[in-house]
Order: C-alpha cells, then structure tokens, then sequence
C-alpha cells in the first residue's frame, strides 16, 4: 500500500480498510490466519499450529528476553531513525514488538482484538529505560498469565478477522513478535553494534515466519 496509492481505494471498494488482504473478485479474507488462508483459497493443505501452546509460550518468552537484552544496545540518538521502507521509528519498533504480545494478553480477558492495538506508538520522546521497563512489565505480565491464567488451546478469543482459538492467535503473536525482534538484531548491525545474536534460526523453526527480514 505503501507503493500503491490505488491499492487502498481498491480494497476500500470490498469494504476493507486495512492490510494484509486476499481478494477474489468480490471476496476476501483477512492475511492474518494461515488456516483462513488455507481454507479460502480451497487448498488441501494441512494447517494450524506445529508447535504446542507449552511451545510458544517458551518461544515467545525467549523472543521478549532477547529484545530486553537488545534494546538496550541501540544509541539513544537513532532511536528516531526510521526502519527500512515504512515510517516506523526503531522507538516505535521496540514498543510495537511487546505491544503484539499485549494485545493477545488482553484478548485473553474479553477485549477484542483490533488493529488499533497495532497501531499504538509510545510517547516520542520515549526513552531506552522507558521501553525497557515497558517490555519487562509485558514479559512479567505475559508468564503470570501462562502460570495461572486460563490457557487451554482450544479457547476462543475474539478479533477483527475473527474468532480464532488461543493456540492459532497465540501462534500468531509468537512469530510476529519474533519477526519484529530479529529485525532489531538487523537494525544494530546496521548501526554498526555488535551482539551476540541472542536469536538464530532454530528459534524459528516450525513457525510461519516470513522469508525476508524486510518487506520486499
């Protein structure tokens, strides 16, 4: 949509105001589920989760440390800069990679899930401390959760495309979040910062992560 200002008026014809979107003719559907996705397109694929929900609670937990052991290292004055090819901030990246985890934390107590959640920015002049101590109180909140909270994977939770069972949405937001963290190991290296790379393929595995670290 970035790069194709009639790609938006056309999905607004279908009656979608946002992205990522699959369309056939006069329908569509929501690219937010790979089952949905599966299903719309009539392929005989097997879908879902490969990973438990034991799993992903483990993943994502290892994502969310990476990224407190990582934002630290980025340099106060390229926290503004922006990410390669969208108006996003590496502030805003910080935030946004634990907001994904707050918002199914939230789905999980009746609220549902919306793009706006998404779309969230913290404070501009947020700073390196403030982003931290934000991702530790979502990382704290998200294993009290998963100690004591009602996890079964077949429970429904409500969004914007749909009801999805917390083991498909739990899915989602591991890798989406693990997505936003191995772009800021890319980031760091851009800005010429070593770091042990906390993360590496293995932690990836079995999930639909996307190919490219960057959209195209």
């Amino acid at each position: 949509m970035l790069e194709d200002p009639t790609g938006m008026a056309e999905l607004e014809q279908l009656g979608v105001r946002s992205v990522p979107v699959l369309s056939r003719g006069d329908k569509y559907t929501f690219g937010q589920s790979t089952k949905q996705i599966v299903e719309f397109l009539g392929l005989g694929e097997k879908s879902g989760p490969e990973l438990s929900t034991d799993e992903l609670a483990a993943r994502v937990t290892k994502f969310m440390d990476a990224a407190l052991e990582l934002i630290p290292l980025m340099p106060a004055d390229r926290l503004a800069t922006h990410v390669p090819g969208r108006p996003r901030s590496y502030r805003t990246l910080a935030f946004h990679l634990f907001r994904v985890v707050q918002a199914f934390l939230d789905a999980n107590e009746n609220v549902t899930l919306v793009q706006a959640m998404f779309r969230e920015e913290p404070a501009a002049d947020a700073t390196t401390e403030a982003l931290v101590a934000y991702g530790a109180k979502i990382r704290d909140r998200f294993r009290a959760w998963w100690q004591a909270g009602d996890t079964a994977p077949s429970k429904t939770l409500q969004t914007y495309y749909g009801p999805q069972t917390l083991h498909e949405l739990m899915e989602r937001t591991t890798w989406h979040s693990g997505q936003h963290v191995r772009q800021y190991m890319m980031l760091l290296e851009k800005e010429g910062v070593s770091h042990h790379r906390p993360l590496v393929a293995a932690d990836f595995a079995k999930l639909p992560m996307p190919q490219n670290v960057w959209d195209g």
